[in-house]
């Protein structure tokens, strides 16, 4: 018996959350649930209801300290939108390696303190 086209159709669907990317298999083993969680502060991850009650980002003020909201329990393991990028996909799904350095400035020197000059900037200035 012939499949129909609506069959065919479905079967070609991934299966895939729309904010999920195909990992290679080293890097989905350990990364956690696949299932949206709640993480300790209440809010669930992975639902993609970004309106919680009890999520920092609904009851923000200006005492809030952002950090509150850094960490592994703000990110779902297999449905983050950062995924989506096109070095994430490269490395998590074909495992290229992202390139060192694409986020230096070749004419900056930004690994020195504030309030000091830079390295370049001196050797700038010597060259002169």
């Amino acid at each position: 018996m012939a499949k129909s086209a609506q069959d065919q159709s479905n079967q070609n669907q991934s299966d895939l959350d729309p904010f999920e990317i195909e990992f290679l298999p080293q890097f989905e083993q350990g990364r956690g649930p696949r299932e949206a969680f709640v993480n300790e502060h209440g809010v669930v991850i992975g639902d993609h209801e970004y309106e919680s009650d009890n999520s920092p980002l609904e009851q923000w003020t200006a005492e809030t300290d952002p950090e509150v909201m850094a960490g592994d329990e703000w990110v779902h393991p297999f449905k983050d939108v950062g995924f989506q990028s096109a070095e994430n996909r490269e490395y998590f799904e074909k495992g290229i390696v992202p390139q060192s350095g694409i986020f230096t400035h070749p004419d900056k020197d930004v690994s020195y303190e504030p309030g000091q000059a830079s390295s370049k900037k001196n050797e700038d200035e010597a060259e002169a």
